[in-house]
Formats: structure tokens, C-alpha cells, sequence
């Protein structure tokens, strides 16, 4: 028999996960608390006692993928398998990933919730702290916040003009984001070796 903290919890989840698909598939429009009642398999009472509103219920997704992302970080720097380089671009292209792949949460995680601005900007610290101790690995610490903005407004852009569609675009090649990754992570590389 599950405990009512533990049925609380699976609840909770399965909000998020149905909030998160819905959003993928629809983008921010389509994620209502009914909806996501609904998608979970809930009373639908349910998604109130757990999210007091949508912004709630979005920040929490927000949040939830940040964690994700700042387990992904902290796992690419404690790999001593990987060179400095080689977790830098592993790095990158998994924040790109997501924006591949679920560009709805992707502009979320970046957005600023009216209700409390900075939510997601403290969600994502911990991705941000793994981040640019991947990045002091490369060119030290005293240059790590500088290259850590370039890499993370590059990676940025690179998103956005895949996900319109631009990037593959002959004007540019066509390159991919990972060759413009592998591009702009030896190039500072390369300065670093020379600095």
C-alpha cells in the first residue's frame, strides 16, 4: 500500500510529464490545469491541489528540466574520460538539444514568469554553476563568466535558427550546430593555447 505522500509524489508527476508533453505538442496555449487533469488521468481537482495556477505549473516544469540539465552538466564535468574541450561541446549540445527537440520548453526555461521573474533564473543555477566549471576546465577561471555568456548566447542563436529553420540553409553551407559548436569550442581552445 502506497503512502499518501507517495501517492502525492507519483500525482505530481504524472501533472508534469502531461504538462511537459502537452506543452511540446502545443506550445505554452495548450497547457490549461484541466488539460493537464485530463492528459494525467486525474480528478480533475487534482492538478489545483498541486499547482495553485498555470505559472505555477510552468515554472515547475521549467525548474524540473534546468535539474535535469544540471545533472547532465555535473556528470559531463566528473567524467575523467573526457577532455576539457570534449565536455565543453558535450555541454553545449545538450542545452542545443533541447532546443531541437523541445523548443516550447526550451523558451521556457529562458523566459521570465510575470508572477515571480527570477524563478526560473534560480532553477537554473546549478546548471549554470556546472557549466562554467566545465568552462574554467578550459580557459581558466579568471575567463570562465566572459567565454561562459559568448557559449551560452552562441548556443543560443544556434537554437533559434535551427529551430526556424535558417541554419540548414545553403547561405550558410549548409552547417549543422554541431560543426558550428566544434567550431566555435576550438576556436577557444586554440586561443587558449596561445594566451
Amino acid at each position: 500500500m502506497t503512502s499518501r505522500a507517495a501517492s502525492a509524489a507519483a500525482t505530481r508527476r504524472a501533472l508534469l510529464d502531461a504538462a511537459a508533453d502537452l506543452l511540446d505538442r502545443g506550445g505554452l496555449e495548450a497547457v490549461t490545469l484541466r488539460a493537464v487533469g485530463a492528459q494525467a488521468g486525474v480528478t480533475r481537482g487534482a492538478p489545483y491541489r498541486h499547482f495553485p495556477d498555470k505559472e505555477s505549473l510552468l515554472i515547475a516544469i521549467g525548474t524540473r528540466a534546468w535539474e535535469r540539465l544540471g545533472e547532465q552538466m555535473q556528470a559531463l564535468r566528473e567524467d575523467p574520460g573526457l577532455s576539457a574541450g570534449e565536455k565543453l561541446r558535450s555541454g553545449i549540445i545538450a542545452l542545443v538539444g533541447i532546443g531541437r527537440s523541445q523548443p516550447h520548453l526550451y523558451k521556457l526555461m529562458f523566459s521570465n514568469p510575470p508572477g515571480d521573474p527570477a524563478a526560473l533564473a534560480r532553477a537554473a543555477e546549478h546548471s549554470q554553476t556546472e557549466f562554467l566549471a566545465i568552462v574554467a576546465d578550459l580557459v581558466g577561471e579568471q575567463d570562465a563568466r566572459r567565454y561562459g555568456a559568448l557559449l551560452i548566447s552562441t548556443a543560443n542563436g544556434i537554437s533559434g535558427m535551427e529551430v526556424s529553420g535558417q541554419l540548414p540553409n545553403e547561405k550558410w553551407g549548409p552547417v549543422s550546430a554541431e560543426e558550428l559548436i566544434d567550431t566555435l569550442v576550438g576556436m577557444i581552445d586554440g586561443e587558449n593555447r596561445r594566451g
